[in-house]
């Protein structure tokens, strides 16, 4: 499956263009394989979001996107790269992926939030990819349990988002759905 070039600046974009771009992602359909060998993949996920194999760094993009493309998240919470023929177990140190880049539009509930991951992908926050305050820990649903931590600057301007709209309890809006901006317990 030919992969094509990630965006790397969402602010030359509109959110039409973004949404544009999402439908057009694609994404090998993981879900339906039923793989019949397994093993270890000796790749490592850190929490930075570098891929590692047997203590070397995958410094190439394009074989990190097609990793991330294939990557599956167990009902156990651990992860593996799935093909249709082999599952091979990664291990993740928090989560997959990071969120580095947002773009926003709108106001309140007619609030569209984007973000670009550090693979390229793109998702816009809603029902379908909700945002989750974890203490100080934001994240983002990426699909099938799988997250992205989102960036601690991309936290601080879904905060000031939260505090110049005053809603109580604070939050964002993104695609028709609220997301409550917890504080630290």
């Amino acid at each position: 499956m030919p992969m094509s070039a990630p965006v790397s600046d969402l602010s030359r974009l509109s959110l039409k263009d973004i949404a544009r771009l999402i439908e057009n992602q694609q994404r090998p359909p993981t879900e339906t394989w039923r793989p019949s060998q397994f093993g270890e993949s000796l790749m490592t996920i850190r929490r930075d979001g570098s891929w590692w194999h047997d203590g070397g760094k995958i410094e190439r993009e394009a074989m990190v996107r097609l990793f991330a493309s294939i990557l599956w998240r167990e009902e156990d919470g651990s992860y593996a790269l799935v093909t249709p023929h082999e599952k091979q177990r990664i291990e993740v140190e928090d989560v997959p992926f990071l969120a580095v880049e947002l773009k926003t539009d709108g106001a309140g509930s007619a609030r569209t939030i984007a973000f670009r991951l550090n693979t390229g992908e793109l998702l816009i926050a809603g029902p379908s990819h909700p945002l989750r305050f974890d203490e100080a820990r934001p994240y983002l649903t990426v699909r099938s349990g799988i997250e992205a931590r989102i960036d601690r600057p991309l936290y601080y301007e879904l905060a000031e988002i939260a505090i110049a709209e005053g809603g109580n309890p604070p939050g964002v809006w993104s695609g028709g759905a609220f997301f409550t901006i917890e504080s630290a317990a």
